[in-house]
């Protein structure tokens, strides 16, 4: 993906948009790019305890639209990964009070002023004002799905919305795949959510109890050696343009020929 601004997103809640926001930002970072995560949740921030950075929190994203400090103060580095931002939510504070393009100005800020390479912004979940507002600077997105009919049924819904936001780039991030599932027929494979979909993945990653862990503990899962952290760094090279295999799962016809049904497909 050549977006310096990318949108996390989703229709659905749950499906682990944070953890990838969290994830792919510290691959990034890990690669060698200057990365800033952005939590735009206003009200219900989490992306501060993923990362294990909530005791560093001062002054947020509305602190900075509202003035009352340098967008620079309410950046924190992380320490394990030097090149590591995250700018926070704001825990008191509802959606109504970010603005889209103030929002936008800030985020042209980040790049032209504070010289990071790329953005990536947790979005929301649903379709309402805060995914519009998230999404209103972005020129690539990821969405976000598990492979369920309902999160891939609202994944549809927010495709259409992020191309009629004319965002350029869109991938799929498929989320917490069980190979094993999927052989037997009784999961979506990597191939059925294209077809149904029609945008490409850039990152599959299998259901691991890992991830868990390193939620609870603060530590993004990239940093240690777990499955899941091994699929989101694999994710980020092909965000950089990597020539990274995928997981090779056999499809189930049955089972996709359903979907096709409920899609609307032939």
């Amino acid at each position: 993906m050549n977006a310096k601004v990318i949108v996390v997103t989703s229709g659905k809640g749950g499906v682990g948009k944070t953890t990838t926001t969290a994830n792919i930002g510290a691959a990034l970072a890990r690669l060698g790019e200057k990365v800033v995560v952005i939590d735009v949740d206003v009200g219900l921030r989490n992306l501060d305890v993923v990362m294990g950075l909530e005791s560093r929190v001062v002054f947020d994203l509305i602190d900075v639209i509202e003035g009352k400090c340098r967008l620079s103060q309410a950046l924190i580095r992380d320490k394990r990964v030097e090149t590591l931002y995250l700018l926070p939510a704001s825990q008191t504070r509802d959606k109504d009070a970010l603005d889209a393009e103030v929002f936008r100005a800030a985020v042209r800020q980040l790049i032209e002023e504070e010289g990071f390479d790329r953005v990536l912004i947790d979005s929301p979940a649903g379709i309402e004002s805060g995914f519009k507002t998230a999404a209103a600077p972005a020129e690539g997105a990821l969405v976000v799905v598990n492979p369920e009919v309902s999160s891939v049924r609202d994944a549809d819904r927010i495709i259409g919305l992020l191309e009629a936001q004319q965002v350029r780039e869109i991938r799929l991030v498929i989320n917490r795949l069980r190979p094993k599932m999927v052989a037997s027929g009784n999961m979506l494979s990597e191939a059925d959510v294209l077809e149904i979909l029609g945008v490409k993945p850039i990152g599959v990653i299998p259901e691991d109890e890992g991830i868990l862990v390193s939620t609870n503990v603060g530590e993004p899962a990239v940093l240690g050696k777990t499955k899941a952290g091994t699929a989101f760094m694999d994710t980020a090279r092909r965000l950089k343009g990597e020539d990274v295999p995928y997981p090779n799962l056999e499809e189930n016809r049955g089972f996709i020929a359903m979907l096709r049904r409920l899609f609307g497909g032939a």
